[in-house]
């Protein structure tokens, strides 16, 4: 049964040689094959107008593979997003439009523009690859602030830079928890852009909830708050349904089923 990861008990604080090994052990965390999730997305601009989009999102192999559907508000009804992530090639993203009855390709140049009004960039979509930064602990024995509650065990702060990217961001600070031995999880994020100095661009918080899979228990996210800070903007993104380990297959993810709601 789901549960809600409300209390988080950090016993110890194993220090780390330097920041590509917690990096490394943020990456190992357990996920599960695939996940669907409904998802509520809110989006609140600078006059604190608000808009609600309700989506469905399929997910496989830690997202490297992705659809969304967008199913609210009505005019925004089937529009949905496609990713693949590869290795030795150029990523795949496309959106596809019903009302004009095609799909669109992102380029790479557009992967700094935002995802359907919010302020996640198509970029915050993909996986950072562990190649394509570098990494510097900064601090090991911060105050730990998790859902609110400021708890008496600390957590770690990593920095990470874009090296030879085409990217919005100059750096990366994050916080780091771990929740029990060996599973370390990103909990707050402060991203810079590439201003000379660097100023805040986005602040991001992530609250998990615990999936068990049989023997498997799973921190996947349920809430992510993003706030654009130089535009006074915000992103809320709640997960109210969710299921693991479907049985997808990769042949699934591509641009024929976008074109059917799921």
């Amino acid at each position: 049964m789901n549960k809600l990861l409300l209390l988080i008990l950090v016993t110890f604080v194993f220090p780390f040689e330097d920041g590509r090994a917690l990096a490394e052990k943020i990456e190992e965390r357990p996920k599960p094959d695939d996940i669907i999730s409904t998802n509520k997305m809110i989006l609140t601009d600078d006059k604190k107008r608000k808009k609600e989009l309700e989506l469905i999102s399929k997910t496989m192999d830690d997202s490297k593979y992705q659809m969304i559907w967008f199913l609210k508000p009505a005019d925004e009804k089937g529009i949905a997003f496609l990713k693949k992530e590869y290795d030795n090639k150029e990523d795949e993203m496309r959106m596809w439009f019903p009302a004009f009855r095609r799909d669109r390709r992102i380029s790479s140049a557009k992967k700094t523009d935002s995802f359907m009004g919010s302020d996640l960039s198509f970029e915050d979509l993909t996986n950072r690859s562990l190649a394509d930064y570098k990494y510097k602990l900064l601090n090991s024995n911060i105050d730990c602030k998790y859902n609110g509650t400021l708890y008496k065990d600390k957590c770690y702060e990593l920095e990470s830079k874009p090296e030879d990217l085409n990217t919005e961001y100059d750096k990366h600070i994050t916080t780091v928890l771990n929740i029990e031995k060996d599973v370390y999880v990103a909990i707050y994020e402060t991203s810079y852009d590439k201003n000379n100095p660097p100023k805040r661009l986005k602040e991001k918080s992530i609250i998990y909830n615990v999936y068990n899979d049989g023997e498997k228990v799973f921190y996947i996210m349920n809430t992510l708050i993003v706030e654009n800070v130089q535009d006074d903007h915000t992103t809320e993104l709640y997960v109210s349904k969710i299921n693991i380990n479907n049985g997808f297959e990769a042949e699934m993810f591509g641009v024929m089923s976008l074109k059917r709601l799921p």
